[in-house]
């Protein structure tokens, strides 16, 4: 059975709000910046409520990525009257706290959870800003399965197809609001 598409309205909504700006962070490259969508209340809004109607009855709680994935699993998790997850760089959680280690272009980095926040069997939608290598998403699939979860689905505002961070995350369903 597949899932369903998100709503060709989202992928158009967030399109119109995304403002490029070439040459940053360094020389050639053309970064995609959501924070005009995050300013404009009404549409930020629908992007939340679109998402959550997408999503609902599907998932129990949603984990947001460090730290744009927060600025939309907070709302989302509240429109849907769930939990919300916060994985995090290393260092950030107090406490006991589980980590893997993802490969960088260039070393490594460690995303941590409380595990004890992920429910047994609990159907976890994770979220962030940006699709790229995938190496952020896939630390963040091992941190929700060895706590206990199940990984319903990814949700990514933008994927960067060019550098293959799906390919990661097969086996998955990952969902990208807009594909550049």
């Amino acid at each position: 059975m597949s899932s369903p598409q998100l709503p060709v309205e989202l992928t158009d909504l967030v399109k119109t709000h995304i403002r490029e700006v070439a040459d940053f962070p360094e020389p050639g490259v053309l970064f995609r910046d959501i924070t005009p969508l995050l300013a404009d209340g009404p549409a930020f809004r629908k992007l939340i409520k679109g998402l959550a109607e997408h999503y609902r009855g599907r998932i129990d709680s949603v984990a947001g990525l460090e730290s744009r994935g927060f600025i939309l699993a907070a709302p989302l998790a509240v429109e849907l009257e769930i939990g919300m997850i916060t994985i995090r760089k290393a260092g950030k959680l107090p406490g006991a706290v589980f980590g893997v280690d993802y490969a960088l272009e260039y070393g490594t980095a460690r995303m941590e959870v409380h595990p004890e926040i992920v429910k047994d069997g609990d159907r976890v939608l994770i979220i962030d800003d940006v699709l790229a290598t995938g190496g952020t998403a896939r630390a963040a699939i091992d941190l929700v399965e060895h706590s206990g979860g199940s990984v319903e689905a990814l949700c990514m505002l933008l994927e960067l197809a060019g550098l293959s961070g799906r390919s990661k995350l097969e086996g998955y369903q990952v969902d990208s609001v807009v594909t550049y």
